[in-house]
């Protein structure tokens, strides 16, 4: 089932809703998810952020070893995170039509883009896997920001959830959002971003 919030947003439990990015008019996508409690035990240990271009086909192997020398210990909650990111990989170039791609993890503890932005890409896949989830407006609180003006309602991605922003070299409405502030909190986001390479 997909949730229409605005025109240009869906929303659904069902994984095939990323597909939609596609769609005339369709600036963001969510795929609404639980990410496992279990993945909290990443950060207990003093890890890196991994950023790197590949092919998928070479995807796996090469994310098995960036997060082996970013400190990432192996256990069932890495393998998770490897499958995870494998599979959202796939369905992200299938969707952009695209073999290769930019891929960051990374752990973000400050208010990193805490200005609402529109990505300069085609589109972007963002989820957060541990901590706060991306802030982002529907279009009326978008033109609301673009005049100078405060948004009425900020909405969240929850932790899990997948969303694909489409940005400004797809259109001239992108997806506008924003890293959740969180400067000063102690808090950490386990934060993944693919983009077309």
């Amino acid at each position: 089932m997909i949730t229409l919030v605005h025109p240009t947003s869906r929303i659904s439990p069902e994984p095939h809703v990323l597909g939609a990015i596609g769609e005339e008019g369709v600036s963001l996508v969510i795929w609404e998810r639980t990410a496992p409690s279990e993945l909290q035990a990443l950060l207990q240990c003093e890890v890196v952020d991994v950023r790197f271009s590949t092919e998928l086909a070479l995807l796996e192997g090469q994310l098995t070893e960036e997060l082996s020398a970013g400190g990432y210990q192996e256990c069932d909650a890495r393998a998770w995170l490897i499958a995870d990111m494998v599979t959202l990989a796939r369905q992200f170039c299938q969707i952009m039509a695209i073999a290769a791609l930019d891929l960051r993890l990374e752990v973000v503890t400050t208010d990193a883009c805490r200005k609402f932005h529109g990505d300069y890409v085609t589109a972007r896949l963002i989820t957060t896997y541990i901590g706060e989830g991306t802030q982002w407006l529907e279009q009326d609180d978008a033109e609301r920001v673009l005049r100078g003006q405060e948004p009425r309602t900020i909405r969240q991605l929850a932790a899990g959830d997948v969303g694909i922003f489409k940005g400004k070299l797809a259109t001239q409405e992108p997806a506008i959002h924003r890293s959740p502030p969180i400067g000063n909190t102690g808090q950490k986001r386990l934060l993944l971003v693919l983009n077309p390479a």
